[in-house]
């Protein structure tokens, strides 16, 4: 996780599976602690299994819960066309 003054920006990068899991649950923990917008960047993201997707929709729902703002950062065909499919609602920043 990057950390700016406006937002927290969380880097996705090759393949975003299961064996991630934790790795991405710190970030999570860590991007809304600091109670700022939160930017994924999922540009480089090459694969997204459901663990994946699983992880993308827990990160937009505790954010709206949070009140805080989750963007996509120009998301390849293989993140925005299973979340489109799951009509999870996120706004994409290219």
């Amino acid at each position: 996780m990057n950390e700016t003054p406006e937002a927290s920006v969380v880097t996705l990068w090759g393949e975003i599976d299961i064996a991630l899991r934790d790795e991405a649950s710190a970030a999570l923990a860590g991007a809304f602690q600091r109670d700022l917008p939160v930017i994924v960047d999922a540009s480089e993201v090459t694969f997204l299994d459901s663990a994946g997707i699983a992880f993308l929709v827990q990160l937009c729902r505790i954010g709206q819960d949070e009140g805080l703002s989750v963007t996509l950062h120009d998301p390849p065909a293989v993140v925005s066309e299973p979340l489109g499919t799951l009509h999870v609602d996120v706004p994409v920043a290219h």
